[in-house]
């Protein structure tokens, strides 16, 4: 067995000490270690959007990124985005429209929704469906996502002016 590395990280707000294997992918130490089931394995090779999770503010594929890398971090998964709050718009905007159906996916869209609606609040629907482009969905198509994510960029900026 291989030396186990002690690692410290924030998930979903808590501070976390565990031990990790250095080769331990981060999706996997938050799906088996922590019980955090929402990001999934889709294709472990950072292409389908599936395991998407936030690094320090920033959107990762949690295949690619080790644990050991989360060391002192902050993590955000879609359970914890969803028990904030913060992305209660987008995912109301999600059923409403239909842009879902078997739901592997959504985790990893909706965190990159996250990140779009909040980096990019004047987002096009060109630059939506460029934004999301790396998250696969094999069911709905797209264009329900899109129209779901442009409701709550129009939402957002109607409730700023």
């Amino acid at each position: 067995m291989a030396d186990l590395y002690p690692i410290q990280v924030t998930v979903n707000g808590e501070r976390r000490q565990c031990s990790v294997q250095p080769r331990t992918h981060l999706v996997d130490f938050l799906r088996e270690d922590l019980g955090l089931k929402g990001s999934h394995l889709g294709c472990e090779h950072g292409v389908c959007g599936a395991c998407t999770v936030e690094l320090n503010g920033h959107i990762v594929r949690g295949c690619l990124t080790l644990a050991v890398q989360a060391d002192g971090g902050d993590v955000q998964t879609i359970e914890g985005v969803s028990r904030s709050g913060v992305i209660r718009d987008l995912q109301e905007a999600f059923v409403r429209r239909n842009a879902l159906q078997c739901g592997f996916c959504t985790s990893g869209m909706l965190m990159a929704a996250k990140e779009l609606v909040e980096t990019q609040p004047q987002a096009t629907r060109a630059e939506v469906r460029e934004w999301i482009s790396g998250n696969y969905c094999r069911c709905t198509g797209y264009h329900a996502i899109v129209d779901a994510i442009c409701e709550v960029l129009q939402q957002r900026q109607e409730a700023k002016a």
